[in-house]
């Protein structure tokens, strides 16, 4: 029976299990009968990712499915050999998971995204909904490293459009409270500011 290694941070939303699933069975594939799925999943945080990387190579699974650039560079840590197919990434090449997207070499493959320039857009259609934004506040993990991709260019995106950026690391639930607080906190000081312009 062929074994999938499943690794994420996370509980996945039901209709990507679902439409990996389907997927699996268009190609002859069904669980339980002819393939068992092994499912490595956190609570949402990374730290339990090397660790389960490394369970899934003991398991001698055929293909380790990385979902989240983190699993992916938890996975390629604990196997060299084993083949790992990730999903949704942004931009494997520049975060050092593989050597090039035409040819990946090594043992990962996988679907690319390019959200990064998106960032440009997302601030355009923000400013469309709110005629009078004057500050953005970015939320992101600094242990996803896709997540300081994605800043970068919200951040080169912002200058252009002409919106401060406010940047806020958040390592896991604990931390929301805390970042919505100094985005709060810098809205306050901003509107302060801005008053006392006026009255000048």
């Amino acid at each position: 029976m062929a074994r999938i290694g499943f690794l994420r941070p996370g509980q996945p939303p039901k209709t990507f299990v679902e439409a990996f699933q389907q997927g699996l069975r268009e190609q002859g594939y069904v669980e339980g009968q002819n393939v068992l799925i092994e499912y490595r999943l956190t609570d949402g945080s990374f730290d339990q990712l090397s660790h389960l990387a490394e369970e899934l190579v003991r398991l001698k699974v055929d293909v380790i499915l990385a979902s989240t650039a983190p699993a992916a560079s938890a996975a390629k840590r604990a196997t060299a050999t084993v083949p790992i197919v990730f999903v949704g990434l942004q931009d494997p090449e520049q975060i050092g998971l593989i050597s090039s997207l035409a040819r990946p070499a090594g043992n990962l493959t996988g679907l690319s995204i390019n959200s990064a320039d998106l960032g440009g857009k997302r601030l355009e259609i923000l400013r469309e909904i709110v005629p009078k934004l004057t500050r953005v506040a970015v939320l992101w993990h600094p242990e996803n490293p896709t997540n300081p991709v994605q800043l970068k260019a919200a951040e080169a995106a912002a200058r252009i459009v002409g919106v401060p950026l406010q940047s806020l690391p958040v390592r896991g639930p604990d931390d929301f409270e805390a970042a919505f607080k100094a985005a709060r906190g810098a809205e306050s000081s901003h509107s302060s500011l801005i008053g006392r312009a006026s009255r000048r």
